[in-house]
């Protein structure tokens, strides 16, 4: 490192040092979010000395990232993307893939989902031409069951693709059997779970592939980008032809003739000797990230087992506190799990002599953050309907989850003195009298 580098990092380590906010928490007053990236100085100087470098595209420290990431999921191979969204998007659209031969899905497929989630989960579904058939999920666990998702595997059925509720996985080492025993793609939307472990195995290691987000809100950030992992090697091809443009090379930009053969395939009814890296194998996108936010990544790759470790010491805490509350449901990890949890659910119960609505309003009024559940019920909002879809039994639950539960922050950020303010307002709140 040059001398005049060292000393712009040293400044900007300063500068961190410098920003960090005077005074300790106020209830009342100091904003708990429901969730929030956690940035130290390393981070900062990650960005910098990136930034520095010129490093503006995908380049060495994306492969860096993507080597390391792919050892902690336990899958051979991982592929950054701009964001989760198109991380599911690419995962789906892979299984559209024609190397797949007799085994890609095709417009009309079915794939199984939950009705309950966030809608990129199964966006990519209708976005390809596919089916998506619902199940409902339980109370408590907010996760499907094995049951709900036999009961909706038809001739048609060619997919699965679940997330794991909040960081609560669901029952997949069992979901996982059932596909392989119906020949089924199974894909795990592990968004708001890297860390969680079920049956003693980290989630993001079962199906056929696995996404992940690195939006500020998950449990390590790259601001934006997200990444599709895989074991199968013939799915990495894909999902990386289709990330990047289409494009049957797998030179990186820059790369020349790595193969030692640029110009000697012969594909499609192109001419001999057409320059491989102009020739598309699919019909792709480009959802690449950079190297920016790689750097970014690696930091905060460094402390995800500590993050992990403070998101279920929070949950921990605020479950101990707020154990035997009446009139609330509180949330339950799905048997056999250890979750790396992403927030703390409430559901409020029919009896409660309160709306849900009351109780947000109380503490927001507070400057304690609040979300839904993401959608609620999918097929209730406008986006969907005249889509094509399928529900299997009924969807209860997720019409509960719509009217009645909403989830609170319990990401690193927060102390235990705020966590202990939350269940404070809480208690308080269903106290009173009325």
């Amino acid at each position: 490192m040059s001398e005049h580098k060292a000393l712009v990092l040293d400044e900007v380590r300063k500068f961190h040092q410098e920003q960090q906010p005077a005074g300790g928490f106020v209830p009342g007053v100091t904003e708990i979010w429901p969730s929030g990236a956690v940035l130290d100085e390393d981070d900062r100087v990650a960005l910098v000395e990136a930034a520095l470098e010129m490093r503006i595209a995908a380049g060495f420290t994306s492969r860096k990232f993507e080597s390391s990431f792919a050892r902690k999921l336990k899958r051979r191979k991982a592929h950054l993307t701009n964001s989760g969204s198109s991380a599911n998007l690419l995962a789906v659209s892979a299984l559209t893939s024609p190397l797949l031969e007799d085994a890609r899905l095709k417009p009309g497929d079915e794939v199984i989902t939950v009705a309950c989630g966030f809608p990129t989960t199964v966006n990519p579904i209708l976005q390809n031409g596919l089916i998506p058939v619902f199940v409902d999920v339980d109370l408590a666990t907010y996760n499907t069951t094995v049951d709900r998702v036999a009961a909706a595997i038809g001739p048609k059925t060619r997919a699965i693709i679940i997330a794991h509720a909040l960081g609560n996985p669901f029952p997949v080492r069992e979901i996982a059997e059932l596909a392989t025993e119906h020949e089924l793609f199974l894909i795990e939307d592990n968004c708001d779970a890297v860390g969680s472990l079920y049956d003693g195995q980290i989630t993001g290691s079962f199906g056929d592939f696995t996404t992940v987000s690195f939006y500020p809100a998950h449990h390590l950030t790259m601001g934006e980008g997200g990444c599709v992992l895989t074991s199968n090697l013939t799915l990495a091809r894909i999902v990386e032809s289709m990330r990047d443009w289409g494009r049957d090379c797998w030179c990186e930009p820059g790369e020349s003739n790595k193969c030692l053969k640029r110009f000697d395939y012969q594909m499609g009814t192109l001419p001999a000797g057409y320059d491989h890296k102009y020739i598309f194998s699919h019909v792709g996108y480009n959802l690449k990230t950079t190297d920016l936010q790689a750097a970014l990544g690696l930091t905060q790759l460094a402390k995800i087992d500590e993050f992990c470790a403070a998101r279920r010491h929070n949950w921990n805490r605020l479950r101990a506190a707020l154990d035997g509350v009446p009139h609330l449901m509180l949330p339950e990890a799905t048997p056999k799990s250890d979750p790396s949890w992403f927030g703390f659910v409430l559901t409020v119960l029919p009896d409660a002599p309160f709306k849900r609505a009351d109780l947000i309003a109380f503490l927001e009024d507070r400057k304690i953050g609040t979300r839904r559940l993401f959608a609620g019920n999918l097929t209730r909002h406008p986006a969907y309907i005249g889509q094509p879809y399928r529900v299997v039994g009924d969807l209860t639950n997720s019409d509960i989850i719509t009217e009645q539960t909403f989830w609170v922050g319990i990401y690193p950020g927060l102390t235990d003195e705020m966590i202990d303010y939350i269940a404070s307002s809480v208690k308080e709140f269903v106290g009173q009298p009325r």
